[in-house]
């Protein structure tokens, strides 16, 4: 399919914007990318990537060095617009849309008719449709559907579905679920994404593919949950959990994940919610599912706790903040509500805190007197109690057998005898 995209804005340059911009800047895509963080705008501009992901600055140095892509904070006019902005949950856990709103805002303006605006952002069935329908509010000017006797606006959704320290191999090799809110629109957006991904582009109506992914997650999310049950009723029972996963998985149809301190991420910790908000009499199971990974990170406070004792000035060795091995997002990371909670509770105690992946404390643990980053070898040489909260590889080449008398808390399983 041949292109006829040569200028793309994406709104939004974390995680996924930055990748998606990137990789169509290295296919020739002329490629703005917009943010409210001038320290983010001001680092892509010097070909420089704000986080880590594996391949990415290689990415972004050389479309930077070819004039390809730049960054703005000011949504300039395209023929396509990318908008992948957060979604949080509000405390009813409905989605919170005033950053896609604001992503319209400064869209909006450089409209002429003709444009496509892809929503990327993962949120609830009807998002890509409310969209929309406030661009035409703000643009009365423009059609959603031919026919209409104004220029077409076309407005698809196309949900990420890529790992992250895995984002550059599988925004390629992944297959899309495209949907449009018209036929055409889906087409549209088929036409862009085949620029850069040579996965299957599965196309369908917007709801559809919104739902798609919440799917998805919601059900990785049950399956941790019962990979997570499993671990505390081991752990009441004195049974090692994984070797008792590792011998039920030789069953030829049984596949349990591995427990964890609970789930973090921004997808698989908050997409279920929405699942749960639009639906929620009928959506028991993903509920509960929700609910059991949420309270993992209390359960293993209460482990490092009765760990701790009697001791007087306890310290104790909190290793990992992020919520996956290797790379540096802490977004909904339950190692960080264990670190905020472990610090509540045990406010005699100082947690030292190993996170290779970062050079300072989250703003969430920065108020906290008895916190404080360390190194890896400091922080165990003075434990009175270790936690492994995620399984580093930096973790995983220590020794245990140097710390065997210190009391430890492995929610990895990566130190067992």
């Amino acid at each position: 399919m041949q292109n006829s995209f040569t200028s793309v804005a994406v709104i939004g340059l974390g995680y996924i914007g930055l990748p998606t911009a990137a990789i169509l800047a290295s296919k020739g895509v002329h490629v703005v990318g917009v943010d409210v963080n001038s320290r983010n705008v001001d680092a892509v501009n010097q070909g420089e990537v704000p986080f880590v992901e594996p391949d990415l600055s290689g990415f972004v140095a050389g479309a930077v060095s070819k004039g390809k892509l730049s960054a703005s904070l000011v949504t300039p006019k395209a023929e396509a617009y990318i908008v992948a902005v957060p979604t949080p949950f509000l405390a009813d856990k409905s989605m919170d849309d005033k950053y896609i709103r604001a992503a319209a805002e400064g869209i909006a303006p450089q409209l002429v008719g003709g444009e496509l605006v892809i929503l990327e952002s993962t949120s609830p069935p009807g998002t890509t449709k409310m969209l929309g329908e406030y661009l035409i509010e703000l643009r009365p000017d423009l059609s959603l559907v031919a026919g209409k006797g104004k220029p077409v606006l076309h407005v698809a959704h196309c949900p990420e579905r890529v790992l992250p320290g895995r984002i550059m191999i599988e925004m390629v090799t992944n297959d899309r679920i495209i949907g449009g809110l018209t036929v055409e629109a889906a087409e549209r957006a088929k036409e862009l994404y085949a620029i850069f991904c040579q996965g299957e582009l599965l196309t369908t109506d917007a709801a559809t593919a919104e739902m798609a992914k919440l799917v998805e997650n919601s059900y990785r999310d049950v399956n941790i949950a019962f990979a997570n049950e499993l671990s505390v009723i081991s752990d009441k029972l004195g049974i090692d959990v994984w070797e008792l996963i590792r011998l039920a998985n030789h069953h030829p149809r049984v596949n349990i994940l591995q427990p964890g301190p609970g789930v973090g991420g921004h997808c698989i910790a908050v997409d279920p919610w929405f699942i749960v908000a639009a639906a929620p009499d009928e959506s028991k199971l993903i509920r509960q599912a929700r609910e059991t990974n949420d309270a993992k990170p209390g359960w293993v406070v209460e482990q490092v706790a009765r760990l701790t004792g009697e001791l007087t000035d306890p310290k104790i060795a909190v290793l990992g903040l992020a919520f996956k091995a290797n790379i540096d997002d802490l977004r909904e990371s339950p190692a960080v509500v264990i670190t905020q909670e472990l610090s509540r509770k045990l406010d005699a105690a100082t947690l030292l805190v190993v996170e290779p992946h970062v050079d300072e404390l989250p703003k969430s643990l920065l108020g906290l007197t008895n916190v404080q980053l360390s190194p890896l070898n400091e922080a165990l040489d003075q434990a009175d109690v270790i936690v492994v909260l995620v399984d580093h590889d930096v973790f995983k080449n220590v020794d245990p057998a140097a710390y065997e008398n210190v009391p430890l808390v492995d929610t990895r399983g990566i130190w067992r005898k």
